[in-house]
């Protein structure tokens, strides 16, 4: 249990002074000079100890003098929990402000602020007992949250709430800022795609606020305030709703009412996941409170702020503003995850999170330039009729390009679908006309038509590769004895008549960034378990997390030939979180 080396007696409505207070009068002198700011003068200590009376016995602190009797009246004793209560209380007393003493470390500060009760429950031993067990879990964690937590503390500091909750990220996430459910949920937050909107968090096929840090911590904070409100107070409560809605808390809390039964959280019937997160934050904090007792290290966070805010009043590619800042675009997606491209959104939000010491480099560098040179990308939304060759002309680049950068492998494109489109034609006829005077003097001479092999990839399809060498699908079909409707097998190698110019696949490097799709997938791949309900199909659950029905086969063997999927069936998917809005 929380606090097991300082647990305290039980004491009785009266307390005959010679057995009750035994402590010495050395030990009291500790206390106060532990609670003393450094440097401090001791002349204060003199005048306010002339008023109140310190008496310490296993945690029991008696503030007011003993009756003519020689006992001590009930309104005279104050049990403490832990040694930190104590000292804080004789802080107090003595009129120092704790907030005047120079903090050098985020857990300290966070301890300062514990205001949550109930962590002596059985539940919260159970937990607790799990943490312990997992130092590794634990600096992964503090890894993960390193950069979010100074700003998350701070605003829990400015509203006034407990301070246990700046650690709720580690129940909700593990601070992992592309975490994502199977109901949708997003961020370290995890807010639903309703309340996120409810809350003001964006969603759209650039941008999703969910996973926006500092739009979704304030959002949440706004979400827990409200649901405090709502239920008179009670945090517990409040943290309980927060996880499985308002509507089943009340709904439990009545249901008890109707019973004659207690109403506090521990009483309640909720969800088994309800039940455990409320102890899962306790258990945390507890540790945090007491690391040493539990024989845990926590990895040392320094009291100072990881980044800020900037504006950056236009759209940006991610990896220009990384450069920029002079940070890896790694970091740069670190801070802002919430872009699903490989830009900010063009009607914003208009801000980035940047490194604190990197700030004033970032903004000396961002005003040099224009608006218009900040993106070399744009977003093309498929109209119907349109063809991959029309867009391919109005926008001054090539069908190859477009099939290349957007990964297409079908002949028809969807009316809605999204491309990406190079907005950098100067570049890419400057590129050709370099590489054509490169041939003109050089003394190697080449055939107009030069014969290659290409090796088919997991998705190729005979018509992606035809757009990717400009050739005609009838004449690939033809050069390798095939139909146009053979199915590729990966591996094979297919013989491929090309024109040289053309096929130079240093343009699209010179063209294309690594990283224009941004995050990376390998970050923003998610491992979904799926609970089947009543009326589900593969195709339905296949649209609702935006992968192909093929897909959930590959990955769940147990469907396979089966028509009818069963309620309560459990499909396993990865899932790409930044595609989740990727057409709204």
């Amino acid at each position: 249990m929380l606090f097991n080396s300082l647990y305290l007696k039980q004491i009785n409505s009266k307390y005959p002074y010679p057995q009750c207070v035994i402590t010495p009068v050395v030990f009291l002198l500790v206390v106060i000079i532990a609670a003393l700011p450094p440097k401090i003068e001791f002349q204060p200590i003199v005048t306010h100890l002339k008023n109140e009376l310190f008496q310490l016995s296993g945690g029991i602190l008696f503030n007011k003098t003993f009756t003519s009797n020689g006992t001590i009246p009930t309104d005279s004793v104050v049990v403490y929990s832990s040694v930190d209560a104590i000292l804080e209380r004789t802080r107090k007393l003595l009129g120092f402000n704790k907030n005047t003493v120079k903090v050098n470390d985020v857990w300290e500060q966070l301890r300062k602020g514990f205001d949550l009760t109930g962590y002596e429950h059985p539940r919260v031993d159970a937990q607790l007992n799990w943490y312990a067990k997992n130092q590794r879990y634990l600096d992964r964690v503090t890894d993960r949250g390193a950069p979010y937590i100074y700003f998350i503390l701070k605003e829990t500091e400015r509203r006034g709430v407990p301070t246990e909750i700046a650690l709720l990220p580690i129940v909700e996430s593990a601070f992992q800022p592309f975490a994502f459910s199977a109901a949708h949920a997003a961020g370290i937050w995890q807010f639903i795609p309703a309340t996120g909107k409810r809350y003001g968090l964006k969603q759209n096929w650039w941008y999703d606020g969910r996973r926006d840090i500092y739009a979704s911590t304030h959002a949440a904070l706004d979400f827990l305030q409200d649901l405090h409100r709502r239920f008179n107070g009670d945090w517990l409560h409040a943290l309980a709703a927060y996880n499985s809605g308002g509507g089943t808390v009340s709904r439990a809390i009545r249901r008890n009412a109707e019973e004659g039964k207690p109403t506090n959280f521990w009483a309640l019937k909720l969800p088994k996941e309800t039940r455990d997160y409320v102890p899962k934050l306790l258990a945390i904090s507890a540790l945090i409170a007491e690391p040493e007792f539990y024989n845990i290290k926590l990895k040392p966070l320094p009291y100072i702020p990881y980044f800020q805010r900037v504006a950056v009043k236009s759209q940006i590619e991610l990896a220009k503003a990384a450069e920029l800042a002079d940070i890896s675009i790694d970091e740069m997606y670190r801070l802002n995850p919430a872009f699903n491209r490989w830009a900010t959104a063009p009607q914003g939000p208009h801000h980035l999170l940047v490194p604190y010491e990197n700030v004033d480099l970032f903004r000396e560098n961002l005003a040099r330039y224009k608006p218009e040179e900040r993106i070399q990308w744009k977003r093309h939304i498929v109209k119907n009729g349109e063809s991959l060759q029309n867009i391919a002309k109005a926008y001054g680049t090539s069908a190859k390009m477009l099939v290349k950068v957007n990964k297409l492998n079908n002949r028809e494109l969807a009316t809605g679908k999204n491309l990406v489109i190079p907005a950098a034609p100067k570049k890419l006829q400057r590129y050709q006309a370099s590489r054509e005077n490169k041939n003109k003097n050089s003394k190697l001479t080449t055939s107009p038509k030069q014969k290659i092999t290409h090796t088919v990839s997991t998705g190729d399809t005979l018509w992606g590769i035809s757009q990717e060498y400009n050739v005609s699908m009838n004449r690939l079909a033809s050069w390798n004895n095939m139909d146009q409707d053979d199915v590729l097998i990966a591996g094979k190698k297919l013989v491929v008549h090309t024109n040289n110019r053309l096929q130079d696949s240093d343009l699209l490097d010179a063209l294309i960034p690594a990283t224009f799709s941004a995050p990376l997938t390998h970050a923003t791949t998610r491992r979904v378990k799926y609970r089947v309900r009543s009326g589900d199909s593969l195709a339905t659950i296949s649209q609702r997390f935006n992968v192909t029905v093929n897909q959930l086969v590959n990955w769940n063997n147990s469907v396979e030939g089966e028509t009818h999927l069963r309620p309560g069936q459990y499909l396993t998917l990865f899932v790409d979180v930044t595609r989740q809005s990727e057409n709204i």
